[in-house]
C-alpha cells in the first residue's frame, strides 16, 4: 500500500496541465499562411511611388476569421506627397487589419514630416483610406508653431486638422 501511495504521488506531481499547449499545437488557425523576411513593399499609383514599406519580418494571417498582417519587428514607411516630399513613420510593432484597413502602430511610434514636424507616441491607429490618425495614448508633437504633450489625438495626415485632449505645452497664437 505504501508503494502504491508513493507511485500515485509521483504520478500526480509529475503531470502538468498542458491542455492549452496541446490545443495550440493542433490549431491550424494559429499559424500564418505566409512569412516574409526583409520585406520592401513599394506602393504606386498611376506609375508614381506613393509609399515604401520596410520590415524585417511580416506574418500573413489572412487565414483567420478576421484577417490581418503582422509586423512583429516593426516597420518603417516612407510616404511621398504630390511634390515628392517625404514623411517617415516608424514603430516597433505594427498590425494591419484587412477587413477595416486600419493600421495599429505600437511602441516608439515616430512620425517625421517633411516640414520638420515630429509626432511621438507609444500607440497610434492610422486609417490610410481617410488619411486619418488617432490615439488615446499620450503623445508629443513639435513643429515651428507647437511644442505640446497631450493625451488623445485625432488628426489628418498633414496635421492641418488637429484635435486633442488634455494639452500641455507651447502653442504659437497669432494675434490679429
Amino acid at each position: 500500500m505504501r508503494i502504491f501511495s508513493i507511485l500515485l504521488l509521483i504520478f500526480i506531481l509529475g503531470c502538468d496541465d498542458n491542455f492549452q499547449e496541446i490545443k495550440n499545437i493542433n490549431s491550424k488557425d494559429s499559424f500564418p499562411v505566409g512569412e516574409t523576411e526583409n520585406l520592401k513593399l513599394i506602393y504606386t499609383d498611376s506609375a508614381k511611388v506613393k509609399a515604401i514599406l520596410y520590415s524585417s519580418l511580416n506574418l500573413d494571417f489572412t487565414n483567420q476569421i478576421f484577417p490581418y498582417s503582422e509586423f512583429p519587428n516593426g516597420v518603417e514607411i516612407t510616404f511621398f506627397d504630390k511634390e515628392n516630399n517625404q514623411t517617415i513613420v516608424k514603430s516597433d510593432y505594427a498590425i494591419t487589419y484587412n477587413n477595416t484597413n486600419i493600421v495599429n502602430l505600437v511602441g516608439n511610434v515616430i512620425i517625421n514630416n517633411y516640414d520638420g514636424s515630429e509626432l511621438k507616441t507609444n500607440q497610434l491607429y492610422w486609417d490610410p483610406e481617410q488619411e486619418w490618425l488617432f490615439s488615446e495614448e499620450k503623445f508629443t508633437f513639435k513643429n515651428t508653431d507647437y511644442d505640446i504633450t497631450a493625451k488623445r489625438l485625432d488628426a489628418n495626415r498633414s496635421f492641418s486638422i488637429f484635435n486633442t485632449g488634455k494639452l500641455d505645452g507651447k502653442v504659437l497664437v497669432e494675434d490679429k
